[in-house]
């Protein structure tokens, strides 16, 4: 009873942060919408600044928020027994999509600059984020060949899973980064008059909005870094299902049935046990996507 406790407590605090995450993420979108229509001049595509603003409404809504939900997907307990598969291609498309948009966001910041005759890729900004871009196109083609597609041997997926989570992880704090670069740099062009440095309130606005992306990429990365929160190895999916759910069991659950008698934390170290065991052979994604 005390671990069933244990999971669900474990459970609520992982809905919470999900919960905060996806409203940080949402209001930060509304501020973006409120920045660019109340402030800016809203949006179009005609090489007016209209078309300039869909470059952060674009990155904010695709770059950061939905490639944000795409690094925790695996972590959704409820998705725990659907196929990974289908995660798979749950992570995968939120991934494209997130990409599809950042290049469209690109398209338009160079369009406008281009109809604008204002130089291209000569700003801190400007390298880091189409260094980003590019490492993000190369991450979901490797993801895709690697991962998704069933040709690629257990042990080249087993040595590439670490580095595909951390580039992921990296390239998702990078984007994150280069956001408040380019937040910073539009505030500081525009604000003529009133300037920048009196505070006038579109200033407050963004200022609090590059806050709230700091907010949301910590949360994300806090979630996708919790080992207890993982995904557990589809073998050992029935170690997770409540107490005599199932009438054949591991060796694991049946300890968990009979421990009545047995100390709590010798049950705990039993499932822990088991865990650590299987470690070697999921964590690595060492099983075929079929």
């Amino acid at each position: 009873a005390a671990h069933g406790a244990r999971k669900m407590e474990g459970y609520g605090r992982f809905l919470a942060l999900l919960a905060s995450a996806l409203l940080v993420g949402f209001v930060s979108v509304i501020l973006c919408l409120v920045w660019v229509f109340q402030y800016r001049e809203g949006l179009s595509w005609d090489g007016s600044p209209g078309e300039f603003n869909w470059h952060p409404v674009l990155i904010i809504t695709g770059f950061v928020f939905i490639q944000g939900i795409a690094i925790i997907v695996y972590r959704l307990p409820w998705t725990w027994k659907c196929s990974k598969l289908l995660m798979k291609f749950i992570h995968a498309g939120l991934n494209t999509i997130a990409m599809i948009l950042a290049i469209v966001s690109m398209v338009a910041a160079f369009d406008f600059h281009n109809a604008k005759n204002i130089p291209n890729m000569y700003s801190l900004h400007s390298w880091i984020g189409l260094t980003a871009v590019i490492f993000y196109s190369l991450q979901l083609f490797l993801g895709f060949a690697v991962f998704l597609l069933p040709f690629a041997p257990v042990h080249l997926r087993a040595a590439l899973m670490p580095i595909h989570v951390y580039s992921g992880l990296t390239i998702f704090a990078t984007v994150i980064a280069t956001a408040l670069m380019g937040i910073t740099e539009k505030l500081i062009f525009a604000l003529q008059n009133p300037a920048y440095s009196e505070s006038p309130p579109e200033a407050t606005l963004v200022n609090c909005l590059g806050l709230l992306l700091v907010i949301f990429g910590s949360l994300i990365l806090w979630m996708a870094s919790r080992p207890h929160w993982k995904r557990p190895p589809e073998e050992n999916a029935k170690i997770l299902r409540p107490i005599g759910a199932t009438a054949e069991g591991t060796e694991v659950e049946s300890t968990m049935t009979n421990s009545s008698n047995t100390d709590k934390s010798d049950l705990r170290s039993n499932t822990e046990a088991a865990r650590k065991q299987n470690i070697k052979f999921d964590e690595a994604g060492q099983r075929s996507t079929m």
